[in-house]
């Protein structure tokens, strides 16, 4: 099987990355040659990936083919491509229906959207995929962990969360500059937080069958030091703000 990727920006670099260090059965990955610097260091680090003369001669040569550019480009330049009833087309561009996809590319393939983000290249994370594809998911639970999705609206709830990755890290950003005000050295700062947010998350992984307040109410003690924290973000607005930005960044994704 031969992968083709059209786009080479941070989630192409990720999921290639997550690709190569698995153990995935592939012949070649074949990159576009844009972003030159991004297709030129994943084909020095793995020894199946070329670069291709253009978006076409991807198409051409692969049987799945992974879109990964902007909405804008996208728009512009997939129209123009030639595909193959056998392909199989999985796009990454957040704001392209299905429907608009199927209208650009002409030919009946199969034509998938999904969600991967970057921890992907650690074989870390989930990766929505709309419609739900036997082959697919098996293909991505070998890189992280499949969520199939029914229907095309319930996927757009899936990229809205996605959006609030950056405000995650500006929170673990925010936590070690406070550290650091305070003398304790950066490396240590970052450290220190970086993993006490890895193992919430895995303890967050384990109880994920259970309803997550679960996890809110045994992490506190009356009087504790955790209650009070809770209390005053409550109390601040600090959650709502963020279900606030979820539907703030959903009604972005309905208007397309």
């Amino acid at each position: 099987m031969k992968l083709g990727f059209i786009g080479t920006g941070k989630i192409t670099a990720s999921v290639v990355t997550g690709i190569c260090r698995s153990n995935l059965s592939f012949n070649k990955i074949i990159l576009s040659p844009r972003s030159k610097s991004v297709s030129q260091k994943l084909k020095k680090k793995f020894r199946k990936i070329s670069i291709a003369k253009n978006n076409q001669e991807i198409i051409n040569s692969c049987n799945w083919i992974f879109l990964a550019v902007t909405p804008i480009v996208g728009q512009k330049i997939i129209k123009n491509l030639k595909f193959k009833s056998s392909h199989t087309i999985i796009s990454f561009i957040s704001t392209m229906t299905l429907p608009q996809l199927k209208k650009a590319i002409k030919v009946k393939a199969k034509i998938l959207r999904a969600i991967p983000l970057p921890p992907i290249s650690l074989k870390k994370g989930p990766v929505p995929i709309f419609p739900p594809n036997k082959k697919v998911k098996n293909f991505f639970d070998k890189i992280g962990t499949t969520v199939e999705i029914s229907n095309e609206k319930l996927s757009k709830n899936f990229w809205s969360t996605s959006g609030m990755m950056a405000p995650f890290y500006e929170l673990l950003s925010t936590m070690s500059n406070w550290l650091v005000k305070r003398g304790v050295k950066r490396e240590k700062a970052q450290k220190y937080i970086t993993s006490l947010f890895v193992a919430l998350s895995e303890d967050a992984v384990v109880n994920s069958k259970k309803d997550l307040k679960y996890l809110v109410k045994e992490s506190q003690t009356p009087r504790g030091l955790n209650e009070q924290g809770v209390k005053e973000l409550r109390k601040a607005g600090f959650y709502r703000s963020t279900e606030k930005t979820l539907n703030s960044i959903l009604k972005r994704l309905n208007k397309v």
